[in-house]
């Protein structure tokens, strides 16, 4: 392979012939090219070198192809084409950004949100990664992460506060329809209640009893319960509050309980420009910070 590389002229080498091929010309090649006249010389005396065989016959007034240069020009003016097909197609392609959010953040926030994100930056394409896990932003490719965390942050990182885990006891309507709202901790304590994995109902409660109910890896699921009508649910206020304005859950109780950690937006910093992740980052913090 590399055998193969070592084979090949210097590009410089090639872009001076390829002009001059076409204005017959090494001066007018050079304004071009940006370069001087000598240097267009030089490159092309490189090339000639390289392959073992003149490109060209230099006349009083510019110069003419041999006849080996003409078949090399026509085979070298068809790889730059190429080059540039590609590259040109390549650009038109959108910017693909790679976000990495929790499962619950991306059913309750990200997921409504689509078609305005789309809208906002519509030559984007957001590939979204719902797990739980830590996101290695170099392993992983993951541009932008969404995270339950606390400071301090290294100092490699970006980060954005989005909001902070208040959480509130919400039902289906119809599930509560026969009991007079706000609950009290007694009524609640002795209501269906619905766990996921972060086990925060002995705390919102104030109890050490073990307390009964169907248990969920992910708040996502338990909210999913609490919508069908199947008992009560505990989450973060910001994951219910799209069901809380549309009617389709109740909060059943005036307490809230605020916990950490906090949602975090998180980046690696780079000095190497990112407009497509900067458009991303952006309308997170302008849409989806909780203040």
């Amino acid at each position: 392979m590399s055998n193969v590389y070592r084979a090949l002229p210097s590009l410089n080498a090639l872009r001076a012939f390829e002009a001059a091929g076409r204005h017959l010309n090494f001066r007018a090649a050079a304004d071009e090219l940006f370069v001087t006249q000598g240097a267009v010389a030089q490159q092309v005396r490189i090339l000639e070198e390289h392959i073992g065989f003149a490109l060209f016959h230099r006349l009083q007034k510019g110069v003419a192809l041999t006849g080996q240069g003409a078949i090399y020009f026509v085979e070298v003016t068809r790889a730059f084409e190429i080059l540039k097909k590609a590259t040109t197609q390549i650009l038109k392609e959108p910017k693909t950004v790679t976000i990495s959010v929790t499962p619950t953040f991306a059913t309750k926030i990200l997921l409504p949100n689509l078609s305005a994100l789309a809208t906002a930056v519509p030559d984007i394409d957001l590939r979204t990664v719902a797990t739980e896990s830590i996101a290695d932003f170099d392993r992983d490719q993951v541009d932008i992460a969404v995270r339950l965390t606390r400071p301090p942050f290294p100092s490699s990182f970006d980060t954005q506060l989005l909001f902070k885990q208040k959480l509130v006891a919400v039902a289906n309507p119809y599930f509560v329809a026969d009991i007079t709202l706000p609950m009290s901790l007694k009524q609640l304590k002795e209501m269906p209640l619905l766990h996921d994995s972060h086990n925060h109902w002995p705390r919102f409660l104030n109890t050490t009893d073990k307390l009964p109910g169907a248990v969920f890896n992910q708040t996502a699921l338990a909210l999913d319960a609490a919508l069908a009508g199947q008992g009560i649910a505990i989450a973060c206020q910001a994951f219910v509050q799209a069901d809380l304005s549309a009617g389709r859950l109740l909060q059943v109780s005036e307490l809230d309980l605020t916990v950490e950690p906090d949602y975090y937006l998180i980046r690696k910093r780079t000095s190497v420009s990112q407009p497509a992740v900067d458009a991303i980052w952006e309308w997170f913090i302008e849409n989806l910070v909780v203040g």
